[in-house]
């Protein structure tokens, strides 16, 4: 029987640098696509790559040869791969659309992945209705998960954290100035969980004016020059600062000779280690301070809370799983069907042909005689093949294999693809 398998090299297995290299090695999607189709053995598949997972889905009779002869053309070491049966491919993609799958539990960005990667596969035509069923469903999955769990609620990335933080403390960001001071790898996540806030301006510096500029560019937001930080800190309402500086950046005076230029509070938040603005800046009337500490309680949290919802996410897999296996079931019976029908209709055509080509020879057949010969043979064909269809569905609900093979073998059905 044809079903799917499943080739996964992940971060669970896989370092950084092993997923790096077969990006390297094996270059894009389309490509490991149409090595994939060539081989005659593979009727559909699909491919996901992302930083942290190379993940190979294959419709063939011989799945599991064919992709084991691939892993060891694309020189992927033992140790990092895992090959899944039909109904553990299955699982492991909704675990991935549901963010099981993660390096951080419930993030959002795979199901959005999982969406644009099977869209390549779709639009390249190495899918067909196993890998379009199974996507399909996982994707409905991922949906269905972050409604009715809290999966995917609360930061659990210390930029993210701060973010949330911020607009906790604020009520809402909605039209308020941030400045994000640090355009490195934290910097970088903090002005992006920025992004989409409504936000009135999103100041970025750092010591590389160009990657600041970059960063602010991104954002739509705009690049300070270090040196101009302070007149900045006046504008903004938060100031949330990720540097790798091994001194202060933030001090008291800065702070203070900010304060004395404007009429209200403002929120600082520090999560450079070691800490970037000075502490005592919180004496400062209407000044509030937050350091990595408070962020860190923040995150362990939130993670709590979404690793306290993993038991339900897996209800849901595994309802929707016997969901997708029953489809899977009415699919296969569906194919013998549609062969069924198909091989009656020729006979149908046939003989309906031969009877109005003997009534011809004596008789004038006009338009309404051909439709009336044309229903009843249509209704007597579709009338016999009522009931056996029922018995084929039921067949296939139960796992009764031998027993479509069988029909097809009576009717000399090809079973079609």
């Amino acid at each position: 029987m044809t079903e799917i398998s499943s080739m996964l090299i992940t971060h669970v297995k896989a370092g950084v640098e092993d997923i790096e290299k077969l990006h390297a090695w094996h270059g894009s999607v389309d490509k490991i696509l149409k090595m994939l189709y060539a081989n005659e053995q593979v009727e559909e598949c699909c491919v996901l790559m992302t930083c942290n997972r190379v993940e190979i889905y294959v419709v063939s009779p011989k799945g599991s040869k064919v992709l084991f002869h691939f892993a060891k053309k694309m020189n992927v070491p033992e140790r990092i791969v895992d090959f899944y049966d039909h109904e553990e491919s299955m699982r492991h993609l909704m675990r991935v659309t549901s963010g099981l799958e993660s390096m951080i539990v419930g993030e959002d960005q795979i199901l959005g992945q999982v969406k644009d990667l099977f869209n390549i596969a779709n639009s390249s035509g190495t899918t067909g209705k196993m890998i379009n069923t199974v996507f399909s469903k996982a994707i409905h999955v991922g949906k269905r998960v972050r409604n009715e769990t809290a999966i995917n609620k609360g930061s659990v990335s210390i930029g993210s954290a701060a973010v949330e933080l911020a607009e906790d403390e604020l009520g809402s960001l909605k039209e308020k100035s941030i400045m994000v001071i640090g355009a490195g790898e934290m910097g970088t996540l903090v002005a992006r969980a920025l992004a989409n806030r409504n936000l009135r301006a999103i100041y970025v510096a750092n010591r590389t004016y160009e990657k600041a500029k970059k960063l602010a560019d991104e954002l739509d937001g705009t690049a300070i020059k270090y040196e101009e930080m302070g007149g900045y800190i006046k504008l903004s309402d938060v100031v949330i600062s990720a540097t790798a500086a091994p001194h202060l950046v933030v001090t008291r005076d800065m702070i203070e000779n900010a304060m004395s230029e404007r009429n209200k509070d403002i929120l600082l938040v520090d999560i450079a280690n070691p800490r970037d603005i000075e502490e005592a800046t919180c004496q400062v009337q209407g000044v509030r301070l937050f350091n990595i500490d408070s962020l860190k309680s923040i995150s362990e949290k939130n993670l709590t809370r979404r690793k306290s919802e993993v038991p339900k996410v897996k209800t849901i897999i595994e309802e929707e799983l016997e969901l997708l296996k029953k489809q899977y079931k009415r699919q296969n019976a569906d194919r013998v069907i549609s062969d069924l029908y198909s091989a009656m209709d020729k006979i149908r055509c046939h003989e309906r042909d031969v009877a109005i080509n003997k009534l011809k020879a004596n008789h004038t057949i006009g338009e309404m005689e051909y439709e009336v010969l044309n229903d009843l043979t249509h209704a007597l064909a579709y009338k016999i093949l009522a009931e056996p269809t029922k018995v084929l569905r039921i067949a296939a609900e139960h796992d009764d294999e031998e027993y479509l093979t069988t029909v097809k073998e009576l009717f000399k059905l090809n079973g079609g693809k």
